[in-house]
């Protein structure tokens, strides 16, 4: 693909239909070339899926907890900006650096 000096919706018709003439072809991948290692590095990380590793990685785990309970945990989160995992986590965190103390 060629670099456009303007975006399509600023074109004229001429100029669009010379823009984007590449994909009257049929068989544009004919034209490909295999990944410079810089691009294999960028599409590796733009298939990287779900949340980054932190420490060991997370595990799924499903509790029961009173909805009440939940209702202010979630609101409580909110109004720190945390998710309600992340409230978990604190939490579980203090509760635990109380008791080695």
């Amino acid at each position: 693909m060629t670099k456009r000096s303007k975006k399509y919706w600023e074109m004229n018709k001429s100029e669009l239909a010379a823009a984007t003439r590449e994909f009257d072809r049929e068989f544009v991948a004919d034209t490909a070339r295999p990944m410079t290692p810089a691009e294999r590095a960028e599409d590796k990380r733009a298939r990287l899926r779900g949340r980054p590793r932190v420490g060991q990685g997370a595990l799924k785990i499903h509790i029961t907890l009173e909805r009440g309970l939940v209702k202010q945990a979630d609101r409580f989160a909110r109004q720190n900006g945390w998710g309600r995992s992340e409230l978990i986590a604190r939490a579980l965190v203090a509760a635990i650096r109380r008791k080695a103390s």
